[in-house]
Order: structure tokens, then sequence, then C-alpha cells
């Protein structure tokens, strides 16, 4: 995960977290609406920094220091780690 996906998800984070103290939800469709507006808030800001930018921030590579890693599906995963443990 890049920084600034790392960012972006920490805003919605803390947004959600802020709309729920002030709306107080008391069931989970409630709570399911402030998460959906906690998402939009970094929603926002994330078409905002891909327009500014012309860059996509959220990308299927992740830098891990190390190698690049390309995100799996959950399908793909499970027959590459089936491939890894018939070794």
């Amino acid at each position: 995960m890049t920084n600034l996906e790392l960012v972006l998800n920490m805003l919605a984070e803390a947004s959600t977290t802020e709309i729920s103290k002030e709306k107080k939800p008391a069931n989970l469709q409630e709570n399911k609406e402030v998460a959906r507006k906690g998402g939009e808030v970094a929603n926002v800001a994330k078409k905002q920094l891909e327009k500014d930018t012309g860059k996509k921030v959220v990308t299927l590579e992740k830098d891990t220091g190390k190698k690049v890693v390309t995100s799996l599906n959950a399908k793909d995963f499970a027959k590459k780690l089936d491939k890894n443990t018939e070794k």
C-alpha cells in the first residue's frame, strides 16, 4: 500500500468516526450510512488529487520495499497458494 493509499484510508476512518460521534447511529442501517459518508469524504479527496496530478492514487501494484507485488483476487490467491504448497 502506498503512503497516499494509507492516508486516504485513515481519512475515511477518521471521517467515519467523527460523523458517527455527531449522528449517533442506533442500528446497522444507520451505521452503514455513516460508513458510506466517511468513505465518500476520502473518495472526494482522492478524485481531486487524481484530477490535480493526472495520476491514479490507487494502483494494483504495491511497493513492499523489496519487490513489487501485484494484487490478486481471492480465487487467484487460493490457486497460487495451492501451487506453492504442492512443492
